[in-house]
Protein backbone atom coordinates (compact mmCIF):
# COMPACT_ATOMS: atom_id res chain seq x y z
CA UNK A 1 0.00 0.00 0.00
CA UNK A 2 2.75 2.49 0.74
CA UNK A 3 4.53 1.82 -2.26
CA UNK A 4 1.75 2.47 -4.36
CA UNK A 5 1.23 6.25 -2.76
CA UNK A 6 5.44 6.67 -2.90
CA UNK A 7 5.42 6.79 -6.61
CA UNK A 8 2.70 9.59 -6.66
CA UNK A 9 3.86 11.42 -4.00
CA UNK A 10 7.20 11.64 -5.42
CA UNK A 11 6.23 12.30 -8.65
CA UNK A 12 4.21 15.39 -7.52
CA UNK A 13 7.31 16.42 -5.10
CA UNK A 14 9.05 17.17 -8.28
CA UNK A 15 6.64 18.62 -9.79
CA UNK A 16 6.19 21.52 -7.13
CA UNK A 17 10.08 22.14 -6.68
CA UNK A 18 9.94 22.56 -10.86
CA UNK A 19 7.62 24.57 -10.32
CA UNK A 20 9.03 26.44 -7.36
CA UNK A 21 12.39 26.90 -8.88
CA UNK A 22 10.79 28.20 -12.16
CA UNK A 23 9.10 30.90 -10.51
CA UNK A 24 12.64 31.53 -8.94
CA UNK A 25 14.46 32.18 -12.22
CA UNK A 26 11.37 34.29 -13.82
CA UNK A 27 12.67 37.24 -12.03
CA UNK A 28 16.04 38.36 -10.27
CA UNK A 29 15.67 40.69 -7.53
CA UNK A 30 18.68 43.37 -7.32
CA UNK A 31 19.77 45.35 -4.19
CA UNK A 32 16.68 45.36 -1.30
CA UNK A 33 13.59 43.33 -1.48
CA UNK A 34 11.07 45.68 -2.49
CA UNK A 35 8.84 47.19 0.37
CA UNK A 36 6.17 49.50 -1.39
CA UNK A 37 2.64 47.74 -3.45
CA UNK A 38 1.65 50.48 -4.83
CA UNK A 39 2.58 51.76 -8.40
CA UNK A 40 3.60 55.25 -9.39
CA UNK A 41 3.27 55.82 -12.63
CA UNK A 42 6.33 57.34 -14.54
CA UNK A 43 4.22 60.07 -16.41
CA UNK A 44 3.00 61.33 -13.35
CA UNK A 45 6.58 61.30 -11.62
CA UNK A 46 7.64 63.90 -14.98
CA UNK A 47 4.62 65.95 -15.07
CA UNK A 48 5.21 67.30 -11.40
CA UNK A 49 8.55 66.55 -9.87
CA UNK A 50 9.30 68.54 -7.69
CA UNK A 51 5.87 66.88 -5.67
CA UNK A 52 7.91 63.90 -5.50
CA UNK A 53 11.22 64.99 -4.93
CA UNK A 54 12.31 63.04 -1.40
CA UNK A 55 9.68 60.69 -1.85
CA UNK A 56 9.91 56.38 -1.87
CA UNK A 57 7.87 55.46 -4.70
CA UNK A 58 7.65 52.10 -6.87
CA UNK A 59 7.71 52.00 -10.66
CA UNK A 60 7.19 49.88 -13.00
CA UNK A 61 8.34 49.84 -17.15
CA UNK A 62 10.51 48.35 -19.45
CA UNK A 63 14.02 48.54 -19.63
CA UNK A 64 15.33 51.11 -22.00
CA UNK A 65 18.93 51.37 -21.25
CA UNK A 66 21.80 49.96 -19.01
CA UNK A 67 24.94 51.78 -18.59
CA UNK A 68 27.66 49.66 -20.06
CA UNK A 69 30.38 50.34 -18.28
CA UNK A 70 29.37 49.39 -14.20
CA UNK A 71 25.43 48.83 -14.91
CA UNK A 72 25.31 51.53 -12.03
CA UNK A 73 22.12 52.82 -14.07
CA UNK A 74 19.03 51.86 -15.86
CA UNK A 75 16.28 53.93 -17.65
CA UNK A 76 12.99 52.43 -17.48
CA UNK A 77 9.82 52.98 -20.29
CA UNK A 78 7.48 55.46 -19.02
CA UNK A 79 3.46 54.99 -19.63
CA UNK A 80 3.37 57.12 -22.14
CA UNK A 81 5.35 57.19 -25.31
CA UNK A 82 8.84 58.77 -25.28
CA UNK A 83 9.28 59.25 -22.03
CA UNK A 84 11.74 57.58 -19.83
CA UNK A 85 12.86 57.83 -16.30
CA UNK A 86 17.15 57.07 -15.00
CA UNK A 87 17.46 54.77 -12.06
CA UNK A 88 20.70 55.53 -10.40
CA UNK A 89 22.38 52.92 -8.15
CA UNK A 90 25.60 53.04 -5.86
CA UNK A 91 28.56 52.10 -7.98
CA UNK A 92 29.34 48.22 -7.36
CA UNK A 93 26.43 48.01 -4.65
CA UNK A 94 23.83 46.77 -7.50
CA UNK A 95 24.85 46.04 -10.88
CA UNK A 96 22.31 45.94 -13.32
CA UNK A 97 23.30 43.87 -16.64
CA UNK A 98 22.95 44.58 -20.18
CA UNK A 99 20.88 41.63 -20.48
CA UNK A 100 18.00 43.74 -19.12
CA UNK A 101 17.44 45.37 -21.55
CA UNK A 102 13.78 44.55 -23.46
CA UNK A 103 12.67 43.13 -19.91
CA UNK A 104 10.28 44.23 -17.72
CA UNK A 105 11.13 45.91 -14.19
CA UNK A 106 9.82 46.84 -11.15
CA UNK A 107 12.06 49.48 -9.25
CA UNK A 108 11.81 50.59 -5.74
CA UNK A 109 13.31 53.92 -5.30
CA UNK A 110 14.05 57.47 -3.77
CA UNK A 111 12.53 60.65 -6.01
CA UNK A 112 15.91 62.77 -6.54
CA UNK A 113 16.69 66.31 -7.93
CA UNK A 114 20.29 66.73 -9.01
CA UNK A 115 21.04 70.43 -10.45
CA UNK A 116 24.43 70.67 -12.31
CA UNK A 117 26.45 73.86 -13.25
CA UNK A 118 27.48 74.79 -16.47
CA UNK A 119 31.28 73.32 -15.75
CA UNK A 120 28.92 69.97 -14.40
CA UNK A 121 26.78 69.89 -17.24
CA UNK A 122 29.22 69.86 -19.57
CA UNK A 123 31.17 67.26 -18.24
CA UNK A 124 28.32 65.07 -17.52
CA UNK A 125 27.27 65.76 -21.70
CA UNK A 126 30.82 64.73 -22.32
CA UNK A 127 31.23 61.44 -20.32
CA UNK A 128 27.80 60.75 -22.54
CA UNK A 129 29.27 61.27 -25.25
CA UNK A 130 32.36 58.92 -24.12
CA UNK A 131 29.81 56.00 -22.96
CA UNK A 132 28.29 56.15 -26.79
CA UNK A 133 31.20 56.85 -28.85
CA UNK A 134 29.67 60.32 -30.14
CA UNK A 135 31.35 63.51 -31.08
CA UNK A 136 31.03 65.72 -27.99
CA UNK A 137 30.77 69.80 -28.70
CA UNK A 138 31.02 71.66 -25.59
CA UNK A 139 28.93 74.42 -26.96
CA UNK A 140 25.98 72.17 -27.46
CA UNK A 141 25.55 72.81 -23.49
CA UNK A 142 24.33 76.54 -22.84
CA UNK A 143 23.82 76.84 -19.50
CA UNK A 144 23.14 74.85 -15.74
CA UNK A 145 20.74 71.80 -15.88
CA UNK A 146 18.33 70.47 -13.60
CA UNK A 147 16.87 66.85 -13.73
CA UNK A 148 15.17 64.11 -12.06
CA UNK A 149 15.93 60.54 -11.88
CA UNK A 150 15.63 57.45 -8.45
CA UNK A 151 17.99 56.77 -6.40
CA UNK A 152 17.22 53.08 -6.74
CA UNK A 153 16.96 51.12 -3.48
CA UNK A 154 15.55 47.75 -4.64
CA UNK A 155 14.57 46.41 -8.73
CA UNK A 156 12.87 43.15 -9.65
CA UNK A 157 14.03 42.04 -13.81
CA UNK A 158 11.59 39.91 -15.45
CA UNK A 159 13.58 37.11 -17.43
Amino acid sequence: MMTRLLAPMCLATVVLLAACSRADTDSTVYGEELTLSDTTLVSDILADPIGFVGERVLVAGTVVEVCDKRGCWLELASDKEFERIRVKVEDGVIVFPMSARGHRAVVEGIVEEVSLSLEQAVEQAKHHADEHGLEFDPASVTGPTTYYQLRGIGAVIEE
